[in-house]
């Protein structure tokens, strides 16, 4: 037992690594090219000197994604959410691999990968976030998973509003809107929600269990998460952590 929680612990703190190396490449990025973050979305950054910070920082989200993601599957959670986590990472490739259009230049097949593959991997994360923030509604970090999720929703739908406005006939430009910053905080976001989730495989709380209704959880004690102590019921009925069978004589009774 104690084996396989380190081995849960160490899978876990490489998912953090690779996560943490994404976010450092793109930071990098950001401060090496200098270019303006208000109305310069990411996907430009790839066709300055130091544009291969991108597709690094990319594939090191995409490796602590599928990490976490695995993490998840095998602990038996929602198999749904994990899968949405592991596309996130694969759009991550997608993205990195197929670099968006310059500015001006018609939508070609690679800028086109690019573009929806962002969508889709905007669009995954704060579902799979949602679902997971109510799969585990003990955890101390359900909350913050839920409000970063929304968040992401949010920004997403401002960065779709352009396109939709220029499908109408009406010509707006990254310099019309801050295009840069709605882009920015849907990143990050959504890589938030990516660690959030490694926090809660860390606590392992609410583990295969459905939100408690409010009339319910106002009729029991409240403990801490994690806490496995039995209670008492009505009848003098244990509930909670199973007990160890009990042997009386030659006979095999239960507890």
């Amino acid at each position: 037992m104690g084996s396989q929680v380190s081995s849960r612990s160490g899978v876990i703190l490489g998912g953090y690594a690779a996560t943490g190396a994404g976010a450092a490449a793109m930071l990098g990025l950001h401060v090496a090219t200098g270019l303006d973050p208000v109305h310069t979305v990411i996907s430009e950054y790839a066709f300055e000197p130091d544009g291969w910070l991108l597709p690094v920082s990319l594939t090191f989200f995409a490796v602590g994604a599928t990490v976490f993601g695995a993490a998840l599957a095998r602990r038996g959670d929602d198999r749904g959410a994990a899968l949405l986590v592991v596309i996130w990472g694969l759009c991550m490739l997608l993205i990195g691999t197929f670099p968006t259009d310059e500015p001006g230049v018609p939508l070609s097949m690679s800028g086109g990968i690019h573009r929806y593959a962002a969508f889709v991997a905007f669009l995954t994360m704060p579902v799979a976030g949602l679902i997971l923030a109510r799969r585990h509604a003990t955890s101390p970090y359900a909350r913050p998973v839920r409000l970063l999720s929304l968040a992401s929703l949010g920004m997403l739908v401002l960065i779709v509003l352009p396109y939709v406005v220029r499908m109408m006939g009406i010509d707006l430009t990254n310099d019309d809107i801050p295009a840069g910053v709605t882009q920015r905080l849907v990143v990050i976001f959504e890589v938030a929600v990516l660690v959030m989730l490694g926090l809660v495989l860390t606590t392992g709380c609410g583990r295969n269990r459905r939100p408690i209704p409010a009339a319910a959880r106002a009729r029991r004690p409240r403990r801490p998460c994690g806490d496995r102590r039995r209670v008492a019921g009505p009848a003098g009925a244990v509930r909670g952590a199973r007990t160890a069978p009990a042997f009386t004589g030659g006979g095999r009774t239960r507890a």
